[in-house]
């Protein structure tokens, strides 16, 4: 039972995050306007990596 509630739980977190990086101006955080179109509002998910200090990379367990 509980493998049909991680695809529900992974999507409200994907959900809250994508809120949350809304929220956040780029200018603010620091990165310049460069010109790039923004389809979305707020940091990209590579910005915000990079503040965070972690790979935007997408690691599968093994």
């Amino acid at each position: 039972m509980a493998d049909r509630d991680a695809p529900s739980a992974s999507r409200e977190l994907g959900d809250f995050l994508r809120a949350r990086r809304a929220e956040c101006d780029p200018g603010q955080a620091g990165f310049p306007d460069d010109g790039r179109l923004r389809r979305v509002p707020g940091l990209r998910r590579e910005e915000l990596a990079q503040l965070a200090h972690v790979s935007v990379r997408l690691r599968r367990p093994s």
